[in-house]
Parts: structure tokens; C-alpha cells; sequence
């Protein structure tokens, strides 16, 4: 094959490359802004060219042959350093711009995340923002994300974690719940209440607290509870303690706004709830020797906008 014709297919190269990564025809051509057909025909023409067959379709996904995957482990790490090297040169060139995807758990980015976005998009008006939210954990380098927003105690190893807040866990309910059933002075009174808890397994569920300031006779306790709703989301639970149904033990961003408005009050306030919630939010984004500057920048925006953290409103 001579050296124009290698050149003519370097585009096919790298769509090839797309399609190994995404695992079909339709994710490729949405991560690469083309129709399905067209990147159907690049593979042809490049299978054409090759005189062998590159990849293995399937009804729903497709597959690389030995010869196909060959060719994107042998291409890869060339696309990956051309990527790097303009995205350096074109953040060189000025403010932050281009496509930044975002990947955030549901109920962080409806509560904290959306009500800030219009302030970052208008302070850099040439990025463009693509938020994914989702309690799944996504594979930042598989699906192609510049950055993910974690509620965690662990952050991955192989990634760069940047701290964003602080956050703690908090046991609510409402003043009309209070009334009807009483309010706990003191964690064993949990176990007679309806309390609305986050399904961790399929034992008993059980809540830990600690007393917020030393005292004599106060110490570690856990409490078995049960109630009448389990859900794996804190925007289900705090509607449904809004709602009168019970004591729910949320993270206290999902709390704050109900708590600020006198809708919710805490519960046991001299206590903390541990182990429920991690206690930071992160934003993380795998290892790169260069990170664009739209990233940088809206980690920067995140830290400022959640320094404070989520403490206001968390008072009886």
C-alpha cells in the first residue's frame, strides 16, 4: 500500500478505534457526531482495503476480529498523544472552550449540581456542558467522560480525585410526623419508629450513631430499625419524610433545602449518624499528563460554589 493511501485512512483509524471502544455502531457514531451508516461504510471501506475482515457484527454489538484488535492496540496510544497534543495547543490558545462531559449521582446533581450550572456556563460561554446523571458508576475512559462527581469514601487509585466538600449524614422527619408518634430522645427510641433507610443488603438494617460532643455515659450505638420504605435514592426518602411517613436518614445535601424552608427538622441532633454516607465529595477524571482547561475550570468553579458545604439549615 503506498503512503497516500495510508494517509487517505487515517480518519478510518481512528473510527475504528471509536467503534473498539464503544461496542457498537450507535454509541460510536454518537461519540463521533455521524450517522450509523457512516461509520458502517468507513469499516468497509477500511476491511476493503485491508483485504481481511476488522470486526464481527452482531445484531446488538459488535466485536473485533484478532486482526481488527491488532490493528487498535497498535494505532491507540498514537490517537491518544495526537488528542493530547491539540487539546494543549488549542487551550493555549485562550479560555476554556469545547465539549466537557460530566457524569454526577441523581439526586447530588438535580439538588446541587443543576441549580450552579447556569453561573459556570455563562462565566465561560464558549464550553459546552453534556451531563450525565446517574447512579450507575460509569467507566470514565469507556464511555468517555472528562470528569465524574462522586460521593465517596474511597476514590479510585488510578484516578485524580480533587475534593470538593465535605458532607455528613442526618436523621429528618416532619413536624406532623412528630406529633403523631412522638420525638426520639435518644437512639434506642429509633427502633419504634417508621424509619425510612437506604438498602444496604439483605439483613437487618441497622443505623450507627455517635454523640456529637463526649459526655458521660454517651457513647458508639447501633440500632437495628425497620419501617415501611426502602429506596436506593435520598430524593425518594426525604419526599416520603416529607410526605409524614417516617424518620429518613438522607446526606445532608438532599436535606438542606427541606430543612431551610421548616419543612424537615433534624432528629436527634446531638447525635451524628456514621457509616450510612461517605463523608467527601469528589469530582475525578483518570491520569493524564495534560487536563483541559475546561475541566480545571469547572473543578475550580465546584470548589468555590460547595466550600461552605451543606451545613446551613441543619438546626432543630
Amino acid at each position: 500500500m503506498n503512503e497516500q493511501k495510508v494517509h487517505e485512512l487515517w480518519g478510518h483509524f481512528h473510527w475504528l478505534n471509536v467503534l473498539a471502544q464503544q461496542g457498537s455502531y450507535t454509541a460510536a457514531a454518537a461519540r463521533l457526531g455521524v450517522s450509523k451508516a457512516a461509520v458502517s461504510q468507513r469499516m468497509a471501506e477500511l476491511e476493503r482495503v485491508a483485504g481481511v475482515a476488522l470486526v464481527q457484527r452482531t445484531t446488538r454489538s459488535v466485536r473485533l476480529t484478532e486482526a481488527g484488535q491488532r490493528l487498535v492496540d497498535d494505532t491507540r496510544a498514537s490517537f491518544e498523544h495526537i488528542a493530547q497534543c491539540f487539546a494543549q495547543v488549542r487551550d493555549a490558545a485562550g479560555a476554556p472552550r469545547g465539549l466537557l462531559r460530566v457524569t454526577a449521582p441523581v439526586a447530588f446533581a438535580r439538588q446541587q449540581l443543576v441549580p450552579r450550572l447556569p453561573d459556570f456556563l455563562r462565566q465561560y460561554p464558549e464550553v459546552r456542558l453534556e451531563l450525565d446523571m446517574s447512579d450507575r458508576l460509569s467507566s470514565l475512559a469507556t464511555e468517555g467522560f472528562d470528569l465524574a462527581i462522586r460521593h465517596t469514601a474511597h476514590p479510585p487509585d488510578t484516578h485524580v480525585a480533587w475534593t470538593l466538600c465535605a458532607t455528613r449524614s442526618v436523621l429528618v422527619a416532619s413536624r406532623a410526623y412528630l406529633r403523631r408518634h412522638g420525638t426520639p430522645e435518644a437512639p434506642a427510641d429509633l427502633a419504634r419508629h417508621n424509619c425510612l433507610h437506604y438498602p444496604r443488603s439483605q439483613d437487618t438494617p441497622a443505623w450507627t450513631l455517635e454523640p456529637l460532643e463526649p459526655a458521660a455515659g454517651r457513647e458508639r450505638v447501633t440500632v437495628q430499625v425497620s419501617g415501611s420504605l426502602a429506596a436506593n435514592n435520598s430524593e425518594a426518602l426525604r419526599d416520603a419524610a416529607l410526605g409524614g411517613l417516617g424518620i429518613a436518614l438522607l446526606p445532608d445535601f438532599s436535606a438542606q433545602a427541606s430543612l431551610l424552608a421548616g419543612k424537615l427538622v433534624m432528629v436527634l441532633p446531638q447525635w451524628q449518624p456514621v457509616g450510612a454516607f461517605a463523608e467527601q465529595i469528589y469530582a475525578i477524571r483518570p491520569y493524564s499528563a495534560h487536563v483541559p482547561r475546561a475541566v480545571t475550570a469547572f473543578v475550580d468553579f465546584l470548589r468555590r460554589a460547595l466550600a461552605p458545604g451543606f451545613a446551613e439549615g441543619l438546626a432543630t
